[in-house]
């Protein structure tokens, strides 16, 4: 990140235009005095007044009692929120001069991540249930916290990246990823696991999922309460998952196209090699769908039909707004990617998490440093928060053609843009039936980009709309103790808000919807097929999810 060059634009930006200083200045001023008087008068006569300002309503880092009941924390959160509402709009205005959209994203994304970590709840001077839990305990939370601090630096090698989940509470094969299975083909990328059945018959087409390559799988297979996995074997699919290879240095050299042939083509022929059938359905899940969809184009440039459907999930193809994600793809920010990744070979998964969750700093890093480290609180036990810290490296020459390719130039979007597998790819080719789920909350394939990609498909297209994010938005099963609802329409309309402003809203989980819709391409009832055990490599889950890259 480049932040100090963001932010030596927007002070020359402020300083060709000082009437906008001097006028956000005297506004800022005049509240914070108007806040000093209520202050005052209600310490001198016990007095109450409305808040000058207040946080936002979802704003958790002054959810405490203390915050509002006591008049000098009072004072200090709303001192805060004053004075970062009106350097945010100052910086907003002074922005407004820079003709590039892309630098004011940056100034705004960096500006904010600078305000976020001068905020007073993320210090122990300043934070009352931090020190209420000091005086509590006579000071045990910090020596608590402070071991928490030194066990993140060791384990990040130098970096403090705050645990969101713990750690000792789960083991993938024993409490996480489950679902009974066998490893049934694998290669240098991946290795892809087939489930037993749990139902007498099971559909005649078998179902592949491609998972995104910078996870491992098992969101999918989290717990038997929440495992899709283990939920779409129970209706009745004969299941194949690819499971991803964490790279290392040595694998380099593999390319986009290697993950295009060693992934889902790879896994198309083994799929039918383990049921005899020669098409399956298809799902991908957020890149791994970017990468089915590349997938399709290849088969239809080839003229082979080896997809009855596809389903989507949180999947872009148009990359023309990536959401705030786009504060890191410029020249000089993937440039400097490049060195790193020149360097060691791979792309540092860890690297990639800690940038993800910089898009949502207060929820997953500066909420969990004051727990961690303030009140000196073990993280929960959540499996999905225990997935995210589970990422996996990226080789150095896919990682480097995904980010231009994609993010950077969005040639998946035009016809003959881009060769792969040898052809030209062409998304308006892909006459295979598809099915795209996109989340309303989610910050890393908005779901207006989700729908303008659907757009890019010829053959007939059912749009879904679920509540939540990228992760939480998916994984939420018709069982489950709270599901979402959901919005879908029967046509594409030519904008988003034209096709939402015509759908449907419904309860329940969008997972009834696509078993329904998936239902007429799924085939007849046929006896349920095991996975071979003499052939088979090892037991589900398999090795290659089992390493980490801490």
């Amino acid at each position: 990140m480049r932040i100090g060059a963001s932010f030596a634009r927007l002070a020359a930006g402020l300083m060709s235009r000082p009437d906008l200083v001097l006028r956000e200045q005297a506004a800022f001023w005049q509240r914070y005095a108007e806040l000093c008087r209520l202050t005052a008068e209600r310490l001198l006569f016990n007095t109450s007044a409305a808040p000058v300002i207040e946080p936002d309503p979802g704003d958790r880092r002054f959810a405490d009692a203390r915050w509002t009941q006591n008049a000098g924390f009072d004072f200090i959160k709303q001192s805060y929120l004053l004075a970062a509402q009106s350097v945010t709009a100052l910086a907003a205005q002074a922005a407004e001069s820079t003709a590039d959209p892309h630098e004011r994203r940056k100034a705004a994304f960096y500006l904010r991540l600078a305000l976020d970590a001068l905020a007073p709840a993320n210090y122990l001077g300043t934070n009352p249930q931090a020190l209420q839990a000091t005086l509590d305990s006579g000071g045990e939370n910090l020596r608590r916290g402070l071991a928490q601090l030194l066990d993140d630096l060791q384990r990040g090698q130098g970096h403090a990246r705050p645990k969101t989940a713990d750690l000792s509470a789960f083991r993938v094969g024993e409490n996480l990823a489950t679902t009974p299975g066998k490893v049934v083909f694998q290669n240098e990328l991946m290795q892809l696991i087939q489930y037993a059945p749990s139902t007498p018959t099971v559909h005649r087409r078998p179902l592949l999922i491609v998972p995104p390559w910078i996870n491992k799988y098992y969101i999918l297979d989290l717990r038997p309460e929440n495992s899709v996995i283990r939920w779409a074997v129970g209706e009745g699919h004969t299941v194949f998952v690819i499971s991803w290879v964490n790279p290392g240095s040595a694998l380099a050299h593999k390319s986009f196209d290697d993950y295009l042939r060693e992934g889902p083509l790879a896994a198309l022929d083994a799929v039918a090699a383990a049921t005899g059938v020669a098409d399956a359905n298809a799902i991908g899940y957020c890149i791994g769908g970017t990468l089915l969809a590349c997938t399709l184009a290849v088969l239809a440039a080839r003229n082979e039909a080896r997809v009855r459907s596809a389903t989507f999930l949180t999947t872009l193809l148009d990359f023309a707004d990536p959401g705030e994600i786009a504060v890191f793809i410029d020249e000089q920010q993937i440039g400097a990617m490049e060195s790193e990744m020149q360097r060691y070979g791979y792309f540092d998964g860890r690297s990639m998490a800690t940038a993800f969750n910089l898009l949502r700093d207060n929820e997953l890093i500066w909420h969990y440093g004051i727990n961690n480290y303030l009140l000196g609180r073990e993280p929960p036990a959540f499996d999905l928060l225990y997935w995210g810290m589970d990422s996996t490296h990226m080789p150095a020459a896919m990682h480097e053609f995904y980010l231009r390719n994609m993010y950077q130039h969005n040639r998946l979007r035009e016809p003959g843009a881009l060769r792969l597998a040898g052809v030209p790819v062409d998304l308006g080719r892909i006459k295979t039936p598809a099915y795209f789920l996109a989340t309303s909350e989610d910050h890393i394939a908005p779901w207006r980009s989700a729908y303008a990609g659907a757009h890019l498909l010829s053959g007939p297209v059912r749009f879904v709309l679920t509540g939540s994010g990228h992760n939480a938005g998916v994984i939420n099963l018709p069982d489950a103790r709270r599901t979402y609802g959901y919005w879908n329409g029967e046509r594409l309309a030519p904008s988003a808000d034209d096709w939402l402003a015509q759908a449907q809203h419904h309860d329940g989980s969008w997972w009834s919807d696509w078993s329904r819709w998936l239902r007429a391409f799924a085939g007849k009832a046929v006896a349920a097929r095991q996975p071979d055990s003499t052939r088979a490599i090892e037991d589900a889950p398999g090795s290659y999810v089992k390493v980490r890259c801490d």
